[in-house]
């Protein structure tokens, strides 16, 4: 009986190619840095971003190379929100499409936390959407003018895309009520007091400290990289099983139900905060 072959992972100057456009990774010494960016400068989200970190995440967990990961942003922002994604409700899309954004909003933070088995350190270097990434690392940082907040309610939707989810789990209930209904701006000191980061920094020093970071990690034994990040990631693994599809099934019910439109109130919060700037 003939030997049979089984695909291995996919390497990573393939996957690193294939991703280059939206993450750009650079290794050295099994220390893989993961840079989100658009053109050089800071990440503009849209919905191939979406689609390309579920499948990132897999290559990335499935290359035995790889033995800590370093994500971080471009500039100074994490990423940079685009409403004009949304210029078409929510509510007139198609079914299977639909469909498909619930499952890749899933894979965006469920193939972070399932794929990946090696020690992650979060470098958050400003503020920006879907911050909640970076918190979802074992060690998280940031820099020292960063705001967290989530912007659902006030944009008159349900929180479904795992901020909620985070803050509850560092916070606490009633913080992550308090956060999730007003949007007030989390920030840095205050993040490291509520323990959503682990260290607040000048923005020179995030990548610095990272990779001094990740050394020092790599110094144990590659079994007990592995499963301490295994131990340490269980509290994720077990908020995600629990709570994450729920939660993203409530937002995008009330998107799917929305007959104003995100846009829309986008646009008409955009004015309201311009004309309150002017007229202060």
């Amino acid at each position: 009986m003939s030997e049979q072959c089984m695909a291995g992972p996919t390497k990573f100057e393939e996957y690193s190619e294939k991703y280059k456009d939206l993450l750009l990774m650079t290794r050295h010494n099994g220390i893989l840095e993961v840079r989100m960016h658009t053109r050089g400068e800071s990440l503009q989200f849209d919905w191939p971003v979406l689609t390309a970190y579920g499948n990132a995440w897999s290559d990335i967990g499935r290359d035995p190379e790889n033995e800590v990961m370093i994500l971080t942003g471009t500039g100074d922002k994490w990423q940079v929100a685009n409403p004009e994604i949304w210029k078409t409700k929510f509510m007139d899309w198609s079914k299977n499409r639909k469909l498909e954004m619930y499952h890749e909003s899933l894979r965006m933070i469920e193939n972070m936390i399932f794929c990946i088995d090696i020690p992650t350190i979060g470098v958050i270097n400003g503020t920006g959407s879907h911050w909640q990434m970076g918190t979802l690392c074992d060690i998280t940082i940031c820099a020292q003018d960063t705001s967290f907040f989530d912007a659902h309610y006030l944009g008159g939707v349900s929180p479904g895309d795992g901020i909620v989810l985070a803050l509850q789990n560092l916070t606490g209930i009633k913080r992550a009520s308090f956060y999730a209904y007003t949007g007030t701006n989390i920030n840095a000191q205050v993040a490291l007091d509520l323990g959503i980061v682990s260290e607040v920094m000048p923005h020179e020093k995030l990548l610095p400290r990272a990779w001094e970071l990740a050394e020092m990690i790599m110094q144990a034994p590659r079994s007990t990289r592995h499963l301490t990040h295994s131990i340490l990631s269980r509290p994720w693994k077990k908020a995600l099983v629990s709570d994450q599809g729920f939660q993203l099934a409530h937002q995008m019910y009330d998107m799917a139900i929305d007959e104003e439109g995100t846009y829309e109130r986008l646009m008409k919060i955009r004015e309201r905060f311009q004309k309150n700037n002017s007229a202060s």
